[in-house]
């Protein structure tokens, strides 16, 4: 599918609860101790709207589609905005379809960074926490849900069974394309993560916001905190390289606080801001491309 292939589904935007319903998704799935039995019937029973989200996702996230939005944003070409600026600008994804929380955006990206400082982590992955989620601001450039969360996945080679809700890759056109779909595709074996065109949303792009200002394994953890096959199944080893298996625990020690650390207690800004004027001035610039 090319950039012109026109989407007909008519509701790009199933989950009922913006995106915070794919987070619930998540949380409810990636609870202790599932089998692969447990981790099947959670999925059957998924609300349709979740269903749905993925269908969409699996069906339109093709090889070229990536190439494409990658094209499109990761230029940085949308002005400068400081760390505040991102978030209060995230903040304006309101969220008027939950009943149960009256939390902002940014007082959620709170919540994540408080409980990974609450834990004794060092500061940068307090700021990692506090930035991960910042690249769903892609909505607000007018992506749809589908193109900015969801588990992600490899493009350009065979899709792995342990990515959820396999049997809906079956409606995407790199699904009958052979070049795509050997166990390689387009990769070497071993190639390492980093060469591998991974389906297009938030964390991707908030890693080429954040690539130049916080060390590697922050960097993993905004890029692959999605790629859940990888970090929570084992699929996907072949194509990764030492590098990325090094990197993996700290993948795994990030995903706790992006998946558990959301509450219903507002965080004091007034309180938590001079902290944070000095933690962001410590690793960002002034103002950042987006």
């Amino acid at each position: 599918m090319s950039a012109a292939t026109p989407i007909t589904d008519v509701n790009q935007n199933p989950l009922h609860k913006d995106m915070d319903e794919w987070d619930e998704f998540l949380e409810g799935r990636y609870k202790e101790g599932k089998t692969e039995e447990e981790f099947r019937q959670y999925d059957a029973e998924a609300n349709p709207g979740v269903a749905e989200f993925y269908r969409l996702n699996h069906t339109y996230q093709t090889h070229q589609y990536v190439l494409d939005k990658e094209k499109e944003y990761f230029g940085l070409t949308r002005g400068k905005k400081s760390i505040w600026e991102a978030a209060d600008f995230l903040n304006t994804l309101v969220d008027d379809s939950d009943p149960d929380t009256d939390l902002t955006q940014l007082e959620h990206l709170l919540q994540t960074s408080e409980a990974i400082r609450k834990d004794g982590h060092p500061r940068w992955m307090v700021a990692t926490g506090f930035v991960h989620d910042l690249g769903k601001c892609l909505c607000l450039w007018g992506e749809p849900q589908w193109g900015v969360v969801g588990d992600t996945f490899p493009t350009g080679c065979a899709y792995s069974d342990q990515v959820v809700f396999p049997e809906y890759f079956k409606a995407n056109p790199d699904y009958n394309n052979p070049k795509y779909q050997t166990k390689y595709g387009i990769y070497e074996p071993n190639c390492g993560l980093d060469n591998v065109k991974m389906s297009f949303g938030h964390d991707g792009y908030i890693y080429e916001v954040m690539k130049n200002y916080l060390p590697m394994e922050g960097l993993y953890m905004l890029r692959y905190h999605s790629f859940y096959a990888w970090h929570r199944h084992g699929a996907y080893e072949y194509l990764c390289n030492e590098q990325d298996r090094a990197m993996k625990e700290w993948v795994l020690k990030f995903n706790p606080y992006d998946l558990y650390s959301k509450g219903h207690t507002k965080p004091n800004m007034a309180e938590l801001k001079p902290y944070y004027d000095d933690l962001f001035a410590e690793f960002f610039p002034e103002k950042l491309d987006w």
